[in-house]
């Protein structure tokens, strides 16, 4: 028997502010990225999924936004340490999570996605979890999308021990 389990993204404001702090730091110094950093934009923030379990097989996705927006979620492949490395793009995984309300779109209306996308980046986050106790994300909230008017987890199916 298989027993289903929903994990929420979590906002992790302290990895938010580090990443914003090394964008004004580099502003106020007048210096550029590294070649392949990957500076958090003003409309990005730092999300994470802790696996209390590791066996589990990715079910579905459970996102809600109310109003016209786009929210573009991105993994990361680092184990973070934001005191000694910065994030690189080489880091972030594809496929990214894609889901849309376009304006005019009815509130009970489901919200649009690139289904295919969705599926695959949730098996791969499944898979990484085999090995992870917390994974990192980045969420960009964009066209109107505001982090309060959104809700994301994951549904995974626990494998069941004999």
């Amino acid at each position: 028997m298989t027993e289903e389990m929903e994990l929420d993204f979590t906002e992790d404001l302290q990895l938010s502010e580090v990443m914003r702090l090394r964008v004004q730091s580099l502003q106020q110094k007048g210096q550029k990225r590294q070649d392949g950093e990957r500076l958090l934009l003003p409309h990005e923030a730092v999300y994470r999924l802790d696996f209390s379990e590791q066996e589990l097989t990715f079910s579905h996705w459970n996102v809600s936004l109310k109003g016209p927006g786009r929210l573009s979620v991105t993994g990361i492949s680092q184990l973070w340490t934001p005191d000694l490395t910065n994030l690189m793009t080489r880091q972030l995984l594809e496929p990214t999570g894609q889901f849309w309300r376009s304006a005019g779109d009815p509130e009970d209306a489901p919200i649009k996605c690139l289904e295919a996308d969705i599926q695959e980046f949730g098996e791969r986050i499944a898979e990484l979890a085999k090995v992870r106790k917390v994974m990192y994300f980045l969420f960009a909230f964009k066209e109107g999308a505001e982090k309060d008017n959104i809700t994301c987890s994951l549904v995974f199916k626990k494998s069941a021990e004999a």
